[in-house]
């Protein structure tokens, strides 16, 4: 059922408040998927370490889910906020898939060491609503800020696509509108890698926000399109995946470099090589470079970066602070090492 006009006028308005929040909220926002030991350990004094060094810098958005390291990005994200003051920060995390005890811990998806749960995807009214009950066990806290459905999509799905997507439709869409519509949640939308199934979700909820991971990148600028929509639409967007899976953060000559979360084919290191050259020329690292640029689409309400140390979160800090010449910018459209122009960069 399409909303009323004041039920319309009172999800815009607490819309367009928590967007605000979100561009107040630092120079990046904190991306807690590391928390969860994706691809190598983390002790937890190094999370609670890492969580500390972003408070100090003014970070004020942290993101987790369930799915990273299967409980456990939530457990030290939660533990490491717990005596902050609960209005000076914004916390996101997903639902989409259920944790289910198993006897099996070890290293799978990516996490190492994660804890004994074994994840199933579920997009249903009543997953949804198990999830959110779950996380907020997880983090300890009384409320969570931003909600997302996880990893909706055909790539993730494949030919189960369309399974996923009537059952999020049909029951976990309608879960996500009643916990904002009741005040549990303060806004919704999706966290995915995907672009076609944001455009195709918005036909059946009404978002505010989507996080997209690595569609607006030096690398790959597919999502061009629907960021100008949600900015004419006042849908904010977290740009997250800024270092393309970590190539734009190590460089070409990385031998275990990774691109879009697989090793970084010959292709992609000649363009990123091509990339480096410019950054050179105008002495400017190329992860300042790559972190600049995923916040230049007005659409994007912040930026977020997978952190898993004080020393990554101040790093991040020095490079983001970092002034990008707009010489750099005009020179990589006139090389056009990319596979698009970069219209935003070169006005």
């Amino acid at each position: 059922m399409p909303p009323t006009p004041s039920s319309a006028w009172d999800v815009n308005t607490r819309r367009a408040k928590l967007l605000n929040r979100l561009k107040q909220s630092g120079p990046f926002g904190f991306g807690a998927s590391s928390l969860g030991n994706l691809y190598d350990e983390v002790s937890d004094m190094a999370a609670v370490e890492a969580v500390d060094a972003a408070w100090s810098l003014g970070v004020r958005c942290f993101d987790t889910a369930p799915f990273y390291g299967y409980g456990l990005s939530e457990r030290r994200l939660g533990l490491s906020l717990r005596h902050r003051p609960r209005d000076e920060y914004l916390l996101s995390t997903k639902a989409g898939r259920l944790l289910v005890p198993t006897e099996h811990a070890g290293t799978t998806d990516g996490f190492r060491s994660a804890l004994p749960f074994r994840p199933v995807f579920d997009y249903s009214y009543d997953g949804v609503m198990r999830s959110v009950e779950q996380s907020l066990g997880r983090l300890g806290l009384a409320r969570i800020d931003i909600l997302l459905l996880h990893d909706l999509g055909r790539a993730t799905h494949g030919a189960d696509h369309a399974r996923y997507f009537d059952q999020a439709v049909s029951g976990g869409f309608r879960a996500l509108a009643e916990l904002r519509d009741t005040g549990v949640v303060d806004a919704i939308g999706l966290g995915v890698n995907e672009v076609e199934v944001c455009a195709e979700s918005m036909r059946h909820v009404d978002v505010d926000l989507f996080l997209i991971a690595g569609r607006m990148t030096l690398l790959d600028q597919s999502a061009h399109a629907l960021f100008d929509r949600c900015h004419a639409a006042g849908i904010g967007i977290v740009a997250a995946g800024v270092f393309s899976s970590g190539i734009l953060a190590t460089g070409s000559a990385d031998a275990h470099a990774h691109h879009d979360y697989a090793p970084a084919s010959a292709t992609v290191r000649a363009r990123v090589a091509a990339i480096e050259q410019v950054c050179r020329r105008h002495d400017v690292p190329l992860p300042a470079v790559a972190l600049a640029f995923a916040a230049l689409h007005p659409a994007v309400t912040q930026t977020l970066v997978g952190l898993r140390s004080a020393d990554q979160v101040h790093r991040t800090a020095a490079l983001r602070s970092m002034t990008i010449p707009p010489a750099l910018w005009q020179e990589l459209h006139m090389r056009d090492p990319l596979a698009a122009p970069l219209p935003m960069a070169c006005g």
